[in-house]
């Protein structure tokens, strides 16, 4: 299944300014920028793997903000748009949004999850309380 290449490229071109926004501390602009490239996604949006990097990115804004809660749905729905399940990055972005939320045992679950697929490496930039976390677990 393809998508058309013009929603495609406008797909692109806002995740790019969405991108931008982001390096310039524009995070509401960001995610504005992200939604719009989204509702452009055809239904269902979890067949695409468009989606799996918007999503992905429209969470990872969200989680730079403080909002964990978007953070956490937007990384469950990466999670299952295409190749999202075994994702790393989704996977430890899901699991510090899950402990943000005070979800703390389905937090464990992911960052052991991204923990197994990279190692140590994928916290390494992280809080330590992450890690720390699941360190009785492995």
């Amino acid at each position: 299944m393809e998508m058309d290449q013009q929603v495609h490229d406008l797909i692109v071109h806002l995740c790019k300014e969405g991108d931008k926004h982001v390096e310039n501390g524009q995070t509401s602009k960001a995610i504005e920028s992200y939604i719009a490239a989204l509702e452009l996604v055809p239904l269902p949006k979890s067949d695409w793997d468009t989606s799996t990097w918007i999503y992905t990115a429209l969470g990872d804004t969200y989680f730079h903000i403080g909002d964990f809660e978007n953070a956490k749905n937007s990384f469950y729905d990466a999670l299952n748009c295409p190749n999202g399940i075994s994702n790393p990055f989704i996977l430890l972005r899901l699991g510090e949004s899950l402990f943000e939320c005070g979800e703390l045992e389905k937090a464990k679950e992911y960052l052991l999850r991204a923990y197994m697929l990279e190692g140590y490496k994928i916290f390494f930039n992280e809080d330590d309380k992450y890690i720390g976390s699941i360190l009785d677990m492995i």
